[in-house]
């Protein structure tokens, strides 16, 4: 009887405080106006924490705009990223992350991470990542939020010691502090004995923090029993695996395991396989030797990625192993760039459920397998950079859902058989096809994005069936056999960015239908046959252009003034044709040459799937170069290029003064042309110039003495032509060759051999010496 009266007194007195707290809440409420329903609103003190956040932002691209104090904006649970809960009113989710405005525009938060937030002790979702914190470091103050449950911080710029602190968010579901590749190593962490107290984790993201120094990282993952996702990439990890390490058993819930980008050996299996990992990414790291026979317990393998490595053995020895417990379930495999080599072996075709095959950079050799076309699930294919040999199987063509094939650099031949319709990403570059391309109009493909043919041994016409192809971005057919003309129909080709048909055959003029392709970055139609004049709509339809080269072929009259109008253009070569007239004077409208701007170093393109989930590759561009007689192929460093070429022409007239504007030039060749008068005197304004070809003209008057001002200039060649005078005095300058000088009768100084008129001192016989052995050199060399 005593301990019912008790446990009734205790009832009513917890009755009692929870009703007084409940009134005290509520009484911090604002409801709505007489005649409406009484309405639970944000609680003032919260409503005010959050704007002393708001405060501390420099900037917030307009995300925060609905946050403020006037009377339509008071009720904090309608603000952008602010969610309250239904009944106490609470702050409970705080979700800023940035986002992509109108046009991929970048709209996210500036500033500091507020310690005003303490006061919302309700929150269970918070989320500032893809935010610029300027730096700062984690507040300590994060781990007070003891009821939250999901945590991102990724892409934050936030930089220094993760805070201990975290470990205190003991329901914790999920942790995301990936800082992204910008920042990789801005954020370290000591030891990881803090990420033990959080039982209930399921997810975690600590990528790019470096965890060089904490080599218990494998024991405190071990603690983590829920732990379904785990994402350590670019860690800079160590393996040190203790004895007395409790290793996880196969009934752990671990799924997706990604370790990519660090340097972990193969000593990392003995711990690894006491996962039932479906997802295991291993990729950049320094596993050697062949794939253990331990990879046979991972009985529910699903996604396998251990490209770049130095894994050995023999393909046909991967797949046995594989098959022993994924043969029905795998569905990418990722051996890219490892030392795997052998042939592939016909009973590939048994992993039925696999999507993706990533096997180029390798040393496979022998021909394809005939059972390829069993694969029905296959998505995509990628064997480049083998040794593969004979011909293509008719049976790819049978891969109804392939929409990625790249067999590039191998030594396959034949004809090309090949009826893709769904292909989206097709590289055959760089082998020994032979035949003509008519394949491409016996099917309708209205999803080819990426085709390259190039370097092969295709001939015949180019087809006239492009207006079916109106995706294709990147189209590249350079180094061929192909002739006849260039069809009308490659106007359809609207989205197309990049159009190679270097060093070919093809005849006539360029089709007036190539201005409906206003997106075009590259043109390279150099080594042709062409003729005609150059169009003028280039200039003023294909305003983007970046690269454009009509070199080698047999384009005639002049260069059309509205060429000026390619702001963008970066490299410009109309060299050995049969040009004529004067150079423009408006040069100085490339604006991208006049000033460095924000350009990338690669051109290149992204290509994903129909539905996005594959990606299929990056394609960077590229341009060549023709530099003292030699072709350089500029690719990852294209878009620092700057170069005009405009030699072996029959230009006349006088050496533009306006392209001593183009201040970020790298290369300029004027030679072989019928040039007269005087060298621009303001020619250092070419402050980046590397590259100066100024030969067999007939320019007259002194080499301008602010030619030594070009501090970066490689290579100067001023031969044949009618200067006169002394040569101006610099280290470069004089440490040319003789021949950059040669057939300008009345030059003289260094380091030619005469003098000029009233140098009395006498030439050092080192010199001489040097000029005749110079001389040699060039006469083997055939200059």
């Amino acid at each position: 009887m005593i301990i019912g009266e008790h446990l009734y007194l205790l009832v009513a007195v917890v009755t009692l405080i929870l009703c007084v707290e409940m009134k005290a809440a509520l009484g911090s409420f604002t409801t709505s106006g007489a005649g409406d329903d009484a309405k639970v609103r944000c609680i003032e003190r919260e409503r005010h924490a959050l704007l002393q956040f708001k405060e501390g932002i420099s900037y917030d691209y307009g995300l925060l705009s609905s946050w403020g104090s006037t009377k339509e904006m008071k009720d904090c649970c309608k603000w952008r990223g602010v969610q309250c809960n239904n009944i106490t009113g609470h702050v409970v989710t705080l979700d800023l992350r940035a986002s992509l405005g109108w046009y991929n525009n970048y709209q996210h938060l500036k500033g500091e991470i507020s310690p005003s937030l303490l006061e919302l002790q309700h929150l269970k979702y918070l989320d500032l990542s893809c935010n610029d914190f300027e730096g700062r470091h984690i507040p300590e103050f994060i781990g007070s939020f003891t009821r939250l449950r999901y945590l991102n911080l990724s892409n934050a710029n936030v930089v220094g010691k993760v805070p201990n602190q975290i470990g205190n968010l003991s329901k914790l579901r999920s942790l995301d502090l990936d800082q992204g590749i910008e920042n990789n190593g801005s954020l370290y962490v000591k030891n990881l004995e803090w990420l033990s107290h959080l039982s209930l984790l399921r997810y975690l993201d600590l990528s790019r923090v470096d965890l060089s120094k904490a080599i218990d990282w494998m024991e405190a993952i071990n603690k983590l029993p829920l732990l379904t996702e785990f994402h350590l990439i670019e860690c800079r990890l160590s393996v040190v695996i203790s004895p007395s390490l409790p290793l996880i058993n196969s009934s752990a819930s671990l799924v997706v395991l990604d370790l990519s980008g660090n340097s972990l050996t193969s000593s990392i299996y003995s711990w690894l396989f006491n996962f039932s990992t479906t997802h295991l990414d291993f990729s950049s790291n320094q596993l050697e030797g062949g794939i253990p026979k331990s990879f046979g317990n991972l009985n529910s393998l699903r996604i396998l990625y251990l490209g770049y490595n130095e894994l050995t053995g023999k393909i046909s020895e991967f797949l046995q192993i594989l098959s022993r417990v994924a043969e029905k379930s795998l569905e990418i495999l990722d051996l890219t760039a490892n030392r795997v080599g052998g042939s592939l072996p016909d009973n590939i075709s048994t992993f039925s459920s696999l999507k993706a095959l990533y096997l180029e950079e390798n040393q496979l050799s022998g021909p394809l397998p005939g059972t390829l076309g069993q694969l029905r699930n296959l998505i995509s294919l990628y064997l480049a950079n083998n040794q593969l040999i004979g011909t293509l199987p008719k049976c790819i063509g049978q891969l109804s859902m392939l929409e990625s094939l790249d067999v590039a650099v191998n030594f396959l031949e034949g004809p090309i058989p090949l009826v893709l319709p769904n292909v989206t990403y097709l590289d055959l570059s760089s082998n020994k096809f032979s035949g003509s391309i008519s394949f491409l109009c016996s099917t309708i493909n209205e999803n080819l994005r990426f085709f390259d043919l190039s370097d092969n041994h295709l001939s015949g016409k180019l087809p006239d069936c492009w207006m079916h192809m109106k995706e294709l971005v990147v189209f590249d057919l350079a180094n061929n056999n192909l002739f006849g003309k260039i069809p009308q129909s490659l106007g359809f080709l609207t989205q197309v960015q990049t159009l190679h048909l270097r060093k070919n055959n093809f005849i006539g003029e360029l089709p007036p239908s190539l201005k409906n392709c206003r997106n075009l970055l590259v043109i390279d139609v150099g080594e042709n046959k062409l003729s005609g004049h150059i169009p003028e709509w280039i200039g003023t339809h294909l305003t983007s252009l970046i690269v454009l080269s009509l070199r080698l072929n047999k384009f005639q009259g002049y260069i059309p003034p509205n060429i000026c109008h390619l702001n963008s253009i970066q490299i410009l070569d109309l060299s050995q044709n049969s040009i004529s007239g004067i150079i423009p004077h408006c040069f100085n409208n490339f604006t991208t040459m006049v000033s460095r701007n924000k350009l990338e170093n690669l051109i290149f393109y992204d290509f994903t799937g129909h539905d996005g989930s594959y990606y299929f590759g990056r394609y960077i561009d590229s341009a060549l170069v023709l530099w003292k007689g030699q072709e350089y192929k500029y690719q990852t460093t294209l878009g620092l290029v700057r170069s005009i070429d405009l030699s072996s022409n029959s230009l006349v007239g006088k050496f533009p003064k306006e392209i001593s504007s183009l201040a970020e030039l790298v290369s300029l060749n004027l030679s072989r042309n019928s040039l007269t008068g005087h060298v621009i005197q303001k020619i250092g304004e070419l402050k980046m110039l590397e590259s100066l070809d100024l030969s067999r003209n007939q320019l007259s008057g002194e080499i301008p003495t602010d030619i030594t001002r070009l501090n970066f200039l490689g290579v100067l060649d001023l031969s044949n032509n009618n200067l006169s005078g002394k040569i101006p005095s610099s280290t470069q300058l004089q440490s040319f060759y003789t021949s950059a000088y040669a057939g300008n009768h009345e030059l003289c100084g260094l380091p030619l051999p005469n003098k000029c008129p009233g140098d009395e001192t006498t030439l050092d016989p080192s010199v001489t010496n040097r000029v005749k052995t110079t001389s040699i050199k060039e006469m083997r060399m055939g200059l």
